[in-house]
């Protein structure tokens, strides 16, 4: 029998490549290759617009081009299927690691605690510099828990920190800040 993660991994090919075919059948019928009034036509409409139509709304009211609607949705499955994915493998690492850590006892699930707050801090710090780079700051919804996971660590570095043009170095001193104390923390537990 098939394990979680293959069955998620054929579910994501499954929902890439159906939203590959509704994205040319949609592309068919606008661009005219496919008479649009024809009974095939009919039929291509009918199959990919209600999958379509919702992403024209969101494309207009965010301001880009209908059209494109389709290849949007390709690659926002395709992104949704990779950080899926991405979600369950971390899932599934994550619980083998503390099955093996509380099986070597309380030492052990520390380390693997202070593994795990360190992986959860330095993802935050990267969906930080990453959203700063596409003009998503500390104010939109979604960025306010990362700006909350990571500010006590970068401000204070930003202070101490000289301007440097404009890019902004603290995000990465944080990183290797975090990575010091990281070790250090490890080697009092475990020496």
């Amino acid at each position: 029998m098939p394990d979680l993660h293959t069955l998620a991994r054929y579910a994501v090919f499954a929902a890439f490549s159906l939203s590959v075919l509704v994205a040319f059948a949609s592309w068919l019928v606008r661009a005219r290759r496919v008479s649009p009034f024809g009974a095939l036509g009919r039929m291509l409409r009918a199959m990919s617009e209600p999958v379509i139509r919702p992403v024209e709304a969101r494309l207009v009211r965010l301001g880009g081009n209908p059209v494109n609607a389709g290849w949007w949705l390709v690659v926002v499955v395709a992104v949704a299927g990779v950080v899926l994915l991405s979600l369950l493998d971390w899932a599934v690492r994550t619980l083998y690691g503390i099955a093996a850590a509380a099986g070597r006892g309380p030492r052990a699930m520390l380390g693997f605690l202070i593994g795990a707050l360190y992986g959860l801090v330095f993802a935050a710090l990267l969906v930080r510099v990453i959203g700063a780079w596409f003009g998503v700051f500390r104010y939109s919804r979604w960025m306010r828990p990362v700006y909350a996971l990571t500010d006590w660590l970068v401000e204070p570095i930003r202070r101490v920190l000289p301007p440097m043009g404009a890019l902004d170095w603290s995000p990465l001193v944080a990183c290797l800040v975090l990575w010091l104390l990281k070790q250090l923390l490890l080697s009092v537990l475990f020496y």
